[in-house]
């Protein structure tokens, strides 16, 4: 895809209430969307939980947040990513163009390029973010006070 996303940005941010409602989008989305619906987070441990061989799974963390400034957006090719905080609460920004920090990493799935943000936001409070594939995005940002938050990363194959 280059460094350019030439479609705008799709993510979707709401509340994990509303969850639902993203049905029928993608078939890998609606298998999230069930196992989120079935499964208490804070009860899963830290650590790689595969839900669908490697369609979709849930990289549980913890995470030191960090300044948003001089921090690189990161992006994917294969993979969505559903970013849920499970305690504390994180600020995000995403871009539309930027300059890549180095190459892609087809392995990892995952590059990195400089930017300005072009939208932003904060997660936790029940709150969820999706960014799509080439969708150019900042997590784990110190939001506030809170330094820190324990995350789920649901990596959803496209």
């Amino acid at each position: 895809r280059g460094t350019e996303n030439d479609r705008g940005s799709n993510m979707i941010t709401d509340a994990l209430q509303n969850l639902n409602r993203y049905r029928g989008l993608y078939k890998n989305l609606d298998t999230a969307i069930d196992f989120l619906k079935s499964t208490d987070l804070e009860k899963l441990p830290d650590g790689r939980t595969v839900v669908d061989e490697n369609r979709v799974f849930v990289n549980v963390m913890e995470a030191d947040l960090r300044n948003a400034d001089g921090a690189g957006f990161e992006y994917h090719k294969k993979y969505a990513d559903l970013q849920i905080n499970i305690s504390g609460s994180e600020y995000w920004e995403c871009t539309l163009t930027g300059v890549p920090q180095s190459d892609f990493d087809t392995e990892t799935d995952s590059g990195l390029l400089d930017g300005t943000a072009f939208s932003t936001g904060t997660l936790g409070d029940g709150r969820f973010v999706l960014f799509f594939p080439g969708e150019f995005h900042k997590p784990s940002c110190i939001n506030g006070a809170c330094t820190h938050v324990r995350k789920a990363v649901v990596k959803i194959e496209m």
